[in-house]
């Protein structure tokens, strides 16, 4: 099987997509849907960030804001309270690990990125923050493009396309051509499962993921525990476990190379087992 463009420079350093990495989630948050209040103390998030680098994760995804359904945008200034300490004692204490940026604001990229951030992950494409996009080109870092309709607070309410995976790649091939005019090299894509989409839209694009491959950037899946799982097994986020880890092995076979994750262990374990499967064929 073809993948698309499998390295990625991350200030300095080479992320090898040969092999699917694990992105392992940090909310220093108090309102996230699964996590929520568990790592906004220092000891606790570094804690957690050794246990997720050690359980097999190669980047840390850091986020001070929920994007949760109904969650409000919060300032910069106060995102910045929440992840600027947290990412600059771990990068201090755990100088072999990248560590991601999840933030829709400059402002929060350029300070992240300054204290230790190797690579920016963004809701917004670049929507919330007109000066987004230009920092990013300026810092010289990977830059991850996710797909949204509509905003957090409403972006759950009637979504609607025609066909969600010819929608979400169009989105994909107009805004990179835009980040490419900027200067922004490396690109990773995130179609943005349970970001203004249905159920039934969630699952029509994990079945065609492949088709993003056209686009030659590196894929990442983000489905971690989220409501297309627990509300088809009637259950919560905390018995959804199993069924992300289904859907983790469906996401690799349709061409994801980063599993963004809550789980470190068990997703590495799904990355074995598929590279396993791959060596047979």
């Amino acid at each position: 099987m073809l993948y698309p463009k499998q390295t990625i420079r991350a200030s300095g350093r080479l992320l090898d997509l040969r092999k699917p990495q694990v992105m392992g989630i940090l909310n220093v948050t108090p309102d996230s849907f699964f996590d929520g209040g568990k790592y906004t103390g220092l000891s606790q998030a570094l804690r957690q960030i050794e246990k997720m680098l050690l359980d097999g994760a190669t980047i840390i995804d850091v986020g001070g804001m929920s994007s949760r359904p109904g969650a409000v945008v919060i300032s910069s200034e106060e995102e910045c309270q929440r992840v600027l300490p947290i990412i600059e004692a771990a990068a201090k204490q755990f100088s072999e690990a990248i560590f991601s940026i999840d933030t829709v604001y400059a402002h929060t990229a350029r300070m992240a990125v300054r204290v230790g951030a190797h690579m920016v992950n963004d809701i917004s494409a670049g929507q919330f923050d007109p000066t987004l996009l230009s920092t990013v080109a300026d810092l010289r870092v990977p830059y991850i493009l996710m797909h949204m309709q509509g905003r957090p607070e409403d972006m759950q309410v009637k979504p609607t396309y025609e066909d969600v995976t010819l929608g979400v790649l169009d989105f994909f091939i107009k805004h990179i051509q835009k980040l490419k005019s900027l200067g922004i090299a490396d690109i990773i894509i995130d179609p943005g499962f349970g970001f203004g989409k249905s159920i039934e839209h969630n699952y029509a694009l994990l079945q065609k993921m492949h088709v993003f491959k056209v686009l030659d950037c590196p894929l990442l899946a983000g489905i971690s525990r989220k409501s297309m799982i627990y509300k088809v097994l009637r259950t919560q986020p905390n018995q959804a476990l199993n069924g992300t880890t289904a859907l983790h092995m469906v996401a690799l076979q349709q061409g994801a190379r980063i599993l963004r994750v809550h789980d470190v262990k068990e997703a590495v374990e799904v990355v074995t087992l598929w590279e396993q499967l791959e060596s047979v064929n």
